[in-house]
Order: structure tokens, then C-alpha cells, then sequence
């Protein structure tokens, strides 16, 4: 299908582009400038084509379920640091309500360059499809996939497909999974694009890839049957290509944040070395013991400098060329390097990983009480191939090594494989198998933490005739079904009403990742804490609707930000106001940093309420978190932080550390869990009142009428909301 493209007007071209696989209907209905302005793009766009798409009993698996890729008006501009961001919306096969997740590389700019702010997909296609649209030619087409099953080989097929018909590889993004996908509920999707300027054993320029990982919603592109979408586009040229309303003020915040980044990040973080890995020594300090070890058990070890930033760097990362995941980010965070593969069928290559960010490290590292950066690396490249979600796959394997530690799951139970702390071949063998689906086990945990935690209850049961279900609970790491991303919260309040109810896809820190602020001391009050849980989601959910990258923002703290009177320093508010200028050249706006983020509002209430209509009144029992995220979940746990314990049983109790420490353990620890428990439900419905929201977590009708929200919604939504209110 041919179609004439339409230019960019102040970062939108203000269509979208609708594909059914099930009947290969192409349409491109304009984007409703009300809808535009109010639902800003990104995140927030693709919540709200999701919510008009489906009626609230829709499940993930239906044909019915869209999938969302949504750039934002910011998004594809190389003039500004880290405008790499796009956004993939589906209802989530683990959670069954919205899953939302953020992917850098060129898709995003390129979808836009093409012509178009989203990609909506809905129906299921009869046999393995791609989607190109090419923005050279105006075209759009349904084509039969090549039959790869791995996403690397696919890569490898399309970049000869169109590289063979006359297109450079630096003009083509595309976004594929595999068959991990297929055999999981955490599939992700990559987003492939062409780095010109990395080294390779054969010249220069590799394909590397971002990923969209979390909720799952790369097994709803793998149901569709849907193998790969593929834009092919240039950067568009003139002397105010993307259409701002003020280009010199863009050009400007751009200049200013270069600067920053170019000054601050070698003195600072040294992401341009370390990437987000550098951060695994932060969360292993003593003082911090914020970085999971053996599935949240512990939270420091001293083998943490076998696995951080600083090892990566000196003996991994590939630093010839250029790191950044788009042109004109200087950050260069986006690391990786190359490693001799040692399991599964690609055994003895050596490869080009991307990665490993501080999530995969931590997750393949110390959660699974592995201390080896190679493996760490495999074990990245073979879940991005097989196109699963690391983050997800780390946190069911550390779940299933707790089992086996604990008695509930043995050799029997795994087929023979002994899945350990610190076995390194075992945990390779268990990717290769829940990634094709292989044993009993591995299909179980394939499905998901919950479906995985009732199978060990019943296999226990079966075995000892005792019921195991409330045992599991404490440290099956997992909320409204999502898998735990990899902060060990037991020193952060702050971080804990994150996970419990400000993330709405489940427990990932995207919405407010407030623990490092948090042990820096930002939030000292517990109304502090509670307003950060309001103000940090605005910025960084906001960053997701714009198509901008947080990193530039959250890791690179401008020294003029400790100038600011009357203000959270931590948020790094003189940042801020360069992204305002930002985005006020662009959209031709004239706002003010926190009139813009609070427009993040209205989103952050969609979803809830989406959430609602799935979870009715028994909303808010889906906004807590495991105990082993609140403390120690048992007396040896709570004796290796003794004096630390002991030291918040005193605060407590108004008593002095040395009574304290003549008390059992037991009594100790349950009285140190129960203030903990306490004082989250405090916070989470302090967080509730903020939001405008009942008791019950609800959204209150009048909150949605202030936010002109209201009529946004649809009446099957506005009727099922009145029932609850």
C-alpha cells in the first residue's frame, strides 16, 4: 500500500498507522489533535489507543490486543542528548493489565521519519509476517518472515534482504523477537540498528540492538505471529527538519546539555566507561546493602568487583567508536564487547553482546550468587536472541534456586538439573530450555512467577503432603505478577511504595526509581517520601512520553542544581529546565518544567484505571509487595545485618541499642517486620490521597473530571468506575 507522507509539524506528524495481520487491512487515521495535545505521546499516547482499542475483559492472547510502538514529540532529534526513547504498549501476558516498556535505538525516530507517531497492530496473521514500511518509497507492506526462529539470524536475513535491493544499513530499524518468546509470557522485542563505528574481527559497523523488555509484550508480538517490523528511512534535512516552533531554542538546550554530559560524566559516573553497570558498587556498600544477593537474602558481598562497572571497562567493553543508542548523545552509555559463547547450539562463537546493563549484571550476578562477567554476558546475548526478557528470567531462576535451597524443588522436579547458587552450566542449560520450551519445569517457569509458584506448591505437596503456598509467598519476588527488577529494598521506604503501588505495570523501577536518592539521604521525612512517589513518576513517566532518555537527566547531575533555592536538588531541577527548553521550542509552548511533567498526570491515571477494570475491588491488594522485599524474613537474615537491626528496633522501642541486643532474635525481628509493614501501608495510602484516589486505590470520578480525563475515557470504562465508587 501506497501513501503520501506527511512532514513533521513541532515533533509530530500527527498520524497513525493501523495494520489488522488477521485480514492485512492497512489504514492511517490522523491523529485527533485533542488527543495529541492531551495524551502528549509515548507512553501516554500508546495507553490511551490501548485503552479505546479493547472492552476491559479483553485478554492479552486475544486477537483483539494491539500492539503499540509510540514515538514522542521529542523523540528523533539528534540535536539533544539521549532522544533515542519509543515506547511498546500491549496488555501484558504476566500481569494481564497494560504493559508498557521503553526502547532506544532508531525505531522510534524512524517510524516517525516514515511518516507516523504510532503503530498500532492488532489481529493474528496465519503464518510468520513482517511488516516494512519504507520510507523511501511511501510503501507499506504484510510479507511472509524468513523462518528464523533466533533474532540474530533474522537480523542477519533482513539486513541481506534490503541491503541487497540498494539500502544502506544505517537507514534500517527494525524491531523482531524469538522463539523465546513464543514459549514464554516475558518475550521482549529488539530493536535493531546499525552502528557504523564500532569495530569488528572484519572491518567496521555492526548491527546492535535495545530491547523492549519488561511486561511480556514481546510474546504478544510473537502470538501474532508477527516475526519482525522493519522501517527504512533517512533523517529528514533542512534548516528546521522537525518542524519546532522556536528551532534555535531547540539547538540550544541541546548545545547546554552536550556541555554538561561532556564535563560532568567523566568526573561523575563515567557511564561513557561503565554504562548503567557501574552502579552494581554503589548497591553493594556496606552501608547500602541495596544489591540482591541470592535472591534478595542478602544485599552486599565483597565479590561485587568481579561484576561492576569498573571490571566491565577494563577487561570487557569494547571502547573504539561510538556507545551512543542514537546520533547526537553524547552520554555513550550503550556498552558492550565481545565473548566466546561456551553453551547451547552457537557454542565456540564469539559474539558481539550489547550490554550488560546493571539490571542483567545484577540479575545473572549476584541473584543467582554467580561472580563470573562472561557468563553474565552469555547468558545477555542468548535471552536477547531468543528474545526473552533478562530481568524477568534472572528473578524466576534466583526464585527456583531458593526452592531448591530450601527443599521444595529437587533434581527430580528439574530433570536432572541442578539449579544452584553459583552453578554456572546449570543456569545456562535452563535458559537454552525455557527458551524452547524443553522440560516440565522450564514450561512452568516459562509462564511466569505465579504459574511457577503453584506448580512447586503442588510438586511439594506431592512429595512431602505439606502445603507450602504462604512459605513460597514470602520470596516468590513478584507483584501484580511482574517479576522484581533488582534493588533490595529493605533501607528504602521509599523504593518499596515504588514497587507496591506507584508502578502500575508491576514491580520494575521505571516509574520511580527512588533508591539511590533515597540512601543519599533525599527523602528524610515520610512526607517526603510519599510526595516523591508523586513528583519522581511525573518526571520520569513523562520522559517516556516525550521519547527522551532519562539517563542524560538522572545520572549526569548538573553542579547548578545545587545553586537551586527552595528546591529538590536531587530531582536536578537546572537539568530540567534545559529539557523544558527543549520541549517548549519544539511544541511552541511556554511552560515550566513542572507544568510540563505534571501533564504526566493524566496518563499515570489512565493506567490505574485500566488496572482497576481489571482487578475491580480488590485493587489495592495487588499494590503490596513480598516480605522479603520489606526485611529479613527470618532470624539468620536478620542476624547478619545485626547491628544495623538492631539499631531500628531500638528507634522503635525508645530503648538503647545494648537492651536491644539482649532480646531474642525472633521477637526482634517480627516487632522490625511489622513496623516495616506498617509503615508501607501508611505510605501507600498517603500515596492514594495524593493521587486523589479512594482508599481502595480507585481513582475518584472528580480526580478524573479535574484532569479533564473523564471524557477520555470510555463509557464501559466511566460506568464500571461508578460501580466501585
Amino acid at each position: 500500500m501506497n501513501y503520501e507522507k506527511t512532514s513533521i509539524n513541532r515533533g509530530y506528524t500527527n498520524r497513525i498507522l493501523a495494520i489488522d495481520l488477521s485480514n492485512g487491512t492497512i489504514e492511517m487515521p490522523q491523529l485527533d489533535p485533542k488527543v495529541r495535545d492531551y495524551f502528549i505521546g509515548g507512553r501516554s499516547l500508546g495507553l490511551y489507543l490501548l485503552h479505546r482499542s479493547i472492552p476491559f475483559h479483553t485478554r492479552a492472547t486475544d486477537p483483539a490486543n494491539p500492539l503499540i510502538l509510540a514515538n514522542g514529540p521529542l523523540g528523533g532529534i539528534p540535536q539533544f542528548p539521549g532522544t533515542a526513547k519509543a515506547m511498546a504498549v500491549s496488555l501484558s501476558p504476566l500481569t494481564g493489565v497494560p504493559g508498557v516498556s521503553n526502547f532506544g535505538g532508531y525505531f522510534g525516530a524512524f517510524l516517525k521519519y516514515a511518516g507516523f507517531d504510532a503503530l498500532k497492530v492488532t489481529g493474528k496473521a496465519n503464518q510468520d509476517t513482517m511488516i516494512v514500511i519504507n520510507g523511501f518509497t511511501n510503501e507499506i507492506t504484510i510479507e511472509e518472515a524468513p523462518t528464523d526462529d533466533e533474532s540474530f539470524d533474522l537480523e542477519r536475513h533482513i539486513a541481506e534482504r534490503f541491503t541487497a535491493a540498494g539500502y544502506e544499513k544505517r537507514n534500517i530499524a527494525f524491531m523482531s523477537t524469538g522463539t523465546g518468546a513464543a514459549h514464554t509470557n516475558y518475550g521482549c522485542i529488539n530493536s535493531h540498528y546499525f552502528d557504523v563505528t564500532k569495530p569488528t574481527p572484519t572491518g567496521r559497523g555492526i548491527f546492535r540492538t535495545k530491547q523492549a523488555g519488561r511486561t511480556g509484550i514481546g510474546s504478544v508480538m510473537s502470538d501474532k505471529r508477527l516475526s519482525a517490523i522493519v522501517v527504512l528511512a533517512q533523517y529528514p534535512q533542512g534548516e528546521n527538519p522537525y518542524g519546532a516552533a522556536d528551532w534555535e531554542k531547540v539547538r540550544n538546550a541541546g548545545t547546554r546539555l552536550h556541555k554538561i554530559v561532556k564535563e560532568v560524566d567523566p568526573q561523575q559516573l563515567k557511564m561513557h566507561r561503565k554504562g548503567s553497570v557501574g552502579l552494581i558498587t554503589f548497591m553493594s556498600k556496606e552501608e547500602y546493602q541495596s544489591l540482591p544477593v541470592n535472591n534478595y537474602q542478602g544485599g552486599s558481598d565483597p565479590r561485587a568487583a568481579q561484576i561492576c562497572g569498573k571490571h566491565y571497562a577494563e577487561h570487557l567493553f569494547e571502547h573504539r567508536g561510538m556507545d551512543g543508542c542514537f546520533p547526537g548523545c553524547n552520554l555513550q552509555c550503550n556498552k558492550g564487547g565481545w565473548v566466546t559463547l561456551v553453551s547451547g547450539s552457537h557454542q565456540g562463537e564469539r559474539v558481539w553482546v550489547d550490554g550488560p546493563e546493571y539490571e542483567t549484571a545484577a540479575g545473572f550476578g549476584s541473584n543467582l550468587g554467580i561472580w563470573n562477567a562472561e557468563f553474565i554476558m552469555e547468558a545477555n546475548w542468548h535471552c536477547d536472541n531468543y528474545g526473552i526478557d533478562t530481568i524477568t528470567t534472572a528473578t524466576i531462576m534466583a526464585f527456583i534456586m531458593e526452592c531448591f535451597q530450601r527443599g521444595y524443588l529437587t533434581t527430580t522436579d528439574s530433570d536432572g538439573v541442578e539449579l544452584v547458587w553459583g552453578n554456572e552450566a546449570a543456569a545456562l542449560t535452563f535458559i537454552h530450555q525455557v527458551a524452547r520450551g524443553k522440560t516440565e519445569m522450564a514450561r512452568l517457569a516459562g509462564k511466569g512467577m505465579l504459574e511457577l509458584e503453584r506448580w512447586v506448591v503442588e510438586r511439594y505437596q506431592q512429595r512431602t503432603g505439606r502445603d507450602a503456598t504462604a512459605e513460597l509467598k514470602v520470596f516468590a519476588m513478584q507483584t501484580k505478577g511482574l517479576p522484581f527488577s533488582f534493588y533490595r529494598t529493605h533501607r528504602s521506604l521509599s523504593m518499596q511504595g515504588s514497587y507496591a503501588a506507584a508502578s502500575d505495570i508491576g514491580a520494575h523501577h521505571a516509574a520511580a526509581w527512588l533508591i539511590k536518592v533515597d540512601l543519599l539521604g533525599a527523602f528524610p521525612t515520610f512526607q517526603e517520601k510519599a510526595k516523591a512517589l508523586m513528583t519522581y513518576p511525573r518526571v520520569r513517566l513523562g520522559n517516556d512520553n516525550l521519547g527522551v532518555c532519562k539517563l542524560p537527566w538522572v545520572d549526569v547531575f548538573n553542579p547548578d542544581s545545587a545553586k537551586c533555592a527552595n528546591a529538590d536538588v536531587y530531582i536536578n531541577p537546572a537539568s530540567q529546565e534545559i529539557y523544558a527548553d527543549f520541549y517548549n521550542g519544539i511544541l511552541g509552548t511556554d511552560l515550566n518544567w513542572e507544568e510540563i511533567f505534571e501533564q504526566t498526570d493524566r496518563d499515570i491515571n489512565l493506567q490505574r484505571v485500566m488496572n482497576v477494570l481489571r482487578y475491580g475491588e480488590a485493587t489495592a491488594g495487588y499494590d503490596w509487595i513480598p516480605d522479603r522485599a520489606i526485611g529479613p524474613t527470618e532470624d539468620a537474615l536478620y542476624e547478619t545485618e545485626a547491628a544495623y537491626n538492631d539499631g531500628e528496633v531500638a528507634k522503635i522501642l525508645g530503648k538503647s541499642v545494648e537492651e536491644v541486643q539482649a532480646m531474642p532474635t525472633t521477637g526482634k525481628r517480627t516487632l522490625l517486620m511489622e513496623h516495616r509493614k506498617q509503615e508501607l501501608r501508611r505510605l501507600v495510602q498517603i500515596y492514594y490521597e495524593e493521587r486523589g484516589w479512594t482508599d481502595q486505590g480507585v481513582p475518584k470520578v472528580e480526580t478524573l473530571q479535574q484532569l479533564e480525563l473523564w471524557d477520555h475515557l470510555g463509557s464501559e470504562a466511566q460506568e464500571q468506575l461508578s460501580t466501585l465508587l
